[in-house]
């Protein structure tokens, strides 16, 4: 697995265990699926991602989450 699925699969993981906590212990979890959101647009103007630089630093190897 490359950095971009492991990202994508990082912020999804995060958005689902935002929506089971919200449901199963308060509504303030919600919070926690809007910080992944911003994080991801913000990522995708400015290009720096906080997640792939610690999995490039693990030696995750770069690609394209969907090679052409």
């Amino acid at each position: 697995m490359n950095i971009d699925r492991m990202v994508m699969s990082f912020a999804g993981t995060m958005v689902l265990v935002a929506v089971v906590l919200t449901y199963l212990v308060s509504p303030w979890w919600l919070l926690l699926a809007a910080f992944v959101g911003a994080n991801l647009l913000q990522a995708s103007f400015t290009g720096f991602c906080p997640i792939a630089r610690v999995l490039a630093r693990l030696g995750v190897k770069p690609g394209c989450a969907f090679p052409s």
